[in-house]
């Protein structure tokens, strides 16, 4: 299911525009609604959980921090691959699987989507050598609930010490999709794609403790949404709309085919000089104009000798704006590499 990069940005136009809901412009979707553009699920990726839950409000301040202010926002060039890949990935009801390397925008396409498609906040479960799918969908906490109960005298409710990981939340009832980031997936254990699977391919899972009691009414759970909780009915969480999940990867690792199957996936390439030109527009506005073509020159010349990421450019930037006038061409270069370090050897200039 990879999808081949276009060979002309003009091969979008060739494309149903009632199948491109994501636009890639980075900003939000005015005329379509996306209750009813979004189209109807592949049989065999209709999912019926409910009743339907409705999710937190979007937090645009948020969305500020990571992509930008929408005032301030450059116009973007939408990228013809990115579009396809995220676009088949929401019609398809699959994961994206975003490959590149480090400091090329893979997790901040998450927020992108997010934000043109007025998903709401997005959930991010960052992944390391520890790392379990158990951490990524709920935990169970029986030692304070044993505690309560010697305290109180009574069998508290078990539903009370659930707390839904980023994957769970992702998975309630929703009636649109949820956004899930899945950051820095190869830095997972070997078998975490595998253990993936079933989830992914169901739509669901079971709470253990909860299942086994199966409680005649809801039990009320722990999210991962901030003061949020959810109730889940005979222990079992299932989506109604599958969440859109990106998961990232710096390519230090391969996936196994079961799980490589069941994603779309795209390769995302270092920032060209336009690309990065947008990225700076939307941090900095008209304050970077008078060292925006000369930073993003240095930043490329550091790139070819070494690697370097496009948030190394960004700190590059803040310092030189924070100084104003005030730089001398020795002390401009000194900071530059301090601040542009490459990426694959520690202590190398």
């Amino acid at each position: 299911m990879s999808v081949e990069r276009p060979h002309e940005d003009g091969e979008l136009a060739a494309i149903p525009q009632g199948w491109l809901l994501y636009r890639g412009t980075g900003r939000p979707l005015q005329d379509v609604s996306l209750r009813t553009a979004l189209p109807s699920p592949p049989p065999w990726r209709t999912f019926t959980g409910g009743p339907v839950i409705e999710p937190p409000a979007e937090e645009h301040e948020e969305l500020d921090r990571r992509l930008g202010r929408l005032d301030t926002l450059p116009a973007r060039k939408p990228d013809p691959q990115e579009v396809i890949a995220v676009n088949a990935a929401l019609c398809l009801r699959r994961p994206l699987l975003v490959t590149g390397p480090p400091g090329v925008g893979k997790s901040t396409l998450a927020y992108q989507v997010s934000r043109e498609l007025h998903l709401g906040p997005v959930l991010r479960w960052p992944v390391n050598s520890r790392t379990t799918l158990r951490s990524g969908l709920y935990d169970y906490d029986a030692v304070a609930r044993v505690q309560d109960a010697r305290v109180a005298g009574t069998e508290p409710s078990i539903g009370k010490y659930v707390q839904l990981g980023p994957l769970g939340t992702a998975l309630l009832p929703y009636e649109l999709p949820r956004v899930l980031l899945i950051d820095e997936f190869d830095k997972g254990d070997a078998d975490l794609a595998n253990d993936l699977l079933d989830v992914l391919e169901e739509g669901g899972f079971q709470i253990r403790e909860l299942f086994r009691a199966r409680s005649e009414q809801p039990d009320l759970v722990h999210t991962a949404d901030p003061r949020r909780t959810a109730a889940i009915s005979q222990g079992t969480v299932t989506c109604r709309a599958f969440p859109f999940i990106v998961i990232t990867s710096n390519g230090e690792r391969e996936f196994p085919p079961a799980f490589l199957r069941r994603c779309v996936r795209l390769d995302m390439p270092e920032p060209s000089a336009d690309r990065l030109a947008e990225l700076i527009g939307a941090h900095f506005g008209r304050d970077a104009e008078p060292y925006k073509d000369r930073i993003i020159h240095e930043f490329l010349d550091y790139r070819r000798r070494s690697p370097v990421a496009a948030d190394q450019l960004l700190n590059a930037l803040h310092l030189v704006i924070t100084g104003r006038e005030g730089w001398s061409e020795q002390s401009y270069k000194q900071v530059l590499d301090v601040v542009l370090r490459r990426l694959d050897e520690a202590g190398v200039g």
